[in-house]
């Protein structure tokens, strides 16, 4: 286990990452969708807060960034480059709708361990819709966020004292869905490869 301070060093990276993020909006590299980062902020408030309930120390840093950082980008891009935005379609309606069920769900069970689980689903919920666009339009994203919420939960996992289920579930399916988001968006490097070479 790390030092609890270490988290710091993966807040600043994840706050840095997020700023490069706006800035390739504001390059018009990146097309956020707003449905999901809307959901994004909301999910994580809700994970800290079940984090903090199940006793979470300093690792509950690696969660609040992960709402922390779309907030920023929402707040933003709705202020200064409402044109960003990725165009809003029924699939990301009907997945937000999900979503937002699923946090009421949290809201009526009171049970840490299933309430983690629906926080997880309605932020999964909200990755549908920016995993399908990404598939099919890789060069409308970026790397940079995604990164950052990799090395910010790793580092959260790092220093966790208490292994409980509803304490390490977010930074793990963080991680994951990072990850995966992050070879979505690497498939455009290898389109550009490929047309050169053809």
């Amino acid at each position: 286990m790390l030092p609890e301070n270490i988290i710091f060093i993966g807040v600043v990276l994840n706050l840095f990452f997020t700023i490069l993020y706006v800035r390739s909006i504001f390059k018009n590299k990146t097309k956020p969708n707003p449905i999901s980062w809307f959901v994004w902020t909301l999910a994580p408030a809700v994970g800290v807060f079940l984090q903090i309930k199940a006793g979470a120390n300093l690792s509950v840093l690696g969660t609040f960034m992960a709402g922390f950082g779309p907030f920023l980008v929402l707040t933003i891009s709705l202020i200064f480059k409402k044109e960003a935005f990725w165009k809003i379609n029924l699939l990301d309606i009907v997945c937000c709708s999900f979503a937002i069920f699923s946090l009421i769900l949290y809201i009526i069970t009171h049970k840490l361990g299933i309430s983690i689980l629906f926080a997880v689903l309605a932020d999964f919920l909200a990755y549908i819709p920016i995993m399908i666009k990404t598939y099919k339009f890789p060069e409308t994203e970026n790397t940079l966020i995604f990164l950052g919420g990799i090395i910010n939960n790793i580092l959260a996992l790092l220093i966790i004292k208490n292994w409980e289920f509803a304490i390490y579930a977010f930074p793990v399916y963080l991680i994951l869905a990072n990850t995966f988001e992050i070879f979505l968006i690497s498939r455009k490097c290898f389109r550009i490869k490929e047309t050169k070479i053809s």
